[in-house]
């Protein structure tokens, strides 16, 4: 029985292989350019704009179980240093490699089978899922402005790369007490200086 393909053409991530045909071997190369899907990142910290051009470079090649999908996704990303809270953009450069089984593989009972394998639906292919998974592992986990970044005051919040000599007259609280002790013996020891006396 032939399953209707849940997969629509149209969509920017979905593939056709109908050139590539289904003898083991067949290769074929794809570029395209398409726009990044909603909430490709690692939530507030990194990721990629959406709408921003994601470029996919391909290498489709028909297998036994299906189709092998290999290359490189190119993308870029924007997020906030780490360290001091500044913008960071850089792009990231991702490899992806998965093999789509066809569907009557896949429902063959003496073919072992994963729920989440990825599957050829009337000969398309989706490829969000994998993009988005090799994407998200390439992105920078702690995105920094610059290796050496300094920082913020954890004083006052500035940032220190502005002012490198920037510093906070502080006393060490474990001294504190001590200090404030010397102070007041300093001020009784010159409150009970005697000042010259008059002799007849």
């Amino acid at each position: 029985m032939t399953t209707l393909s849940t997969l629509d053409p149209r969509a920017p991530f979905v593939l056709a292989t109908h050139e590539l045909g289904r003898r083991p071997g067949s290769t074929q190369k794809v570029s395209l350019t398409v726009a990044a899907p909603a909430d490709l990142g690692l939530g507030a910290v990194v990721g990629v704009p959406d709408g921003a051009d994601i470029e996919l470079d391909l290498r489709l090649e028909s297998v036994m179980e299906g189709v092998l999908v290999s290359g490189t996704v190119r993308a870029p990303y924007t997020g906030e240093c780490v360290r001091c809270l500044e913008p960071v953009d850089g792009e990231v450069v991702a490899e992806v490699q998965e093999l789509y089984v066809y569907p009557e593989r896949a429902d063959d009972p003496d073919t072992e089978t994963d729920d989440e394998e990825l599957r050829v639906e009337d000969d398309l292919l989706d490829l969000e899922q994998p993009v988005r998974d090799a994407v998200v592992l390439a992105l920078p986990q702690s995105p920094v402005c610059r290796d050496d970044c300094p920082g913020l005051c954890p004083d006052c919040g500035a940032r220190l790369a502005d002012d490198p000599d920037h510093t906070h007259d502080t006393t060490d609280p474990r001294w504190a007490a001590l200090a404030g002790l010397l102070a007041d013996d300093t001020n009784e020891t010159g409150s009970n200086r005697a000042g010259p006396t008059e002799e007849s």
